[in-house]
């Protein structure tokens, strides 16, 4: 006689120990999702959706301070090339702002526009030194972060990584052209007298680039 084996009857409506092991995983993740889900309405700016670092609202809000804390500290040209040949950190802890590659100094000068290369003009400056060479630009592209290193509390650890800060430099130079440069035909300054205050970075002495935080046409 023949006996078969018969297994344990399975109980419908109950769960083995294994099914309620990844059921609960399951619920855990789906929870766990559901708790680092930011709800954005559609169209929402993407800067505002990782509540960081936002471009378009940096420039705004730092650059006014920015502009009075150079126009604050700015000197006129002529005095201010004499100072640095004489005495270049006097002139740096009067005029400028100790930064990695070369101070930040505000300057002052009115002087008439020569020919421009991309954007850039030369300025004759009555009284300057001989063989000082003062130019400066006025885009479209603005380059260099002397904005933002110039009031010198602007540092890299306010930021998240190297990019955010390069775009706070960014950021603020868009900002000038927007707040500065807009209601200047600068295409066409060749021959005029110009009026600039702003800030150039002291590499050599005898070549400064200036970026305008104020200017205007005679």
């Amino acid at each position: 006689m023949t006996t078969k084996a018969v297994s344990a009857p399975t109980q419908r409506g109950f769960l083995r120990p294994r099914n309620i092991v990844l059921t609960v995983a399951g619920l855990a993740l789906v929870a766990a999702m559901a708790l680092d889900t930011t709800v954005v309405e559609i169209g929402a700016d993407s800067a505002s959706r990782a509540q960081g670092f936002s471009a378009q609202t940096y420039g705004p809000q730092e650059f006014p301070r920015i502009q009075t804390a150079i126009e604050g500290k700015a000197a006129d040209a002529v005095a201010l090339a004499t100072q640095i040949a004489q005495d270049k950190d006097a002139a740096v802890a009067a005029h400028g702002t100790p930064s990695g590659v070369g101070p930040v100094m505000a300057v002052t000068f009115t002087g008439v526009a020569g020919e421009a290369r991309s954007g850039v003009y030369t300025v004759a400056i009555d009284g300057m030194p001989e063989g000082t060479n003062v130019r400066v630009q006025t885009g479209p592209a603005i380059n260099g972060t002397e904005l933002r290193d110039a009031p010198g509390d602007i540092a890299f650890g306010q930021f998240t990584n190297q990019i955010e800060y390069q775009n706070a430099g960014a950021a603020l130079n868009d900002e000038m052209k927007r707040q500065v440069l807009e209601g200047v035909d600068t295409t066409a300054l060749t021959g005029k007298t110009i009026e600039v205050t702003g800030v150039f970075r002291l590499i050599n002495p005898k070549n400064w680039l200036v970026t305008p935080v104020r200017m205007a046409v005679r």
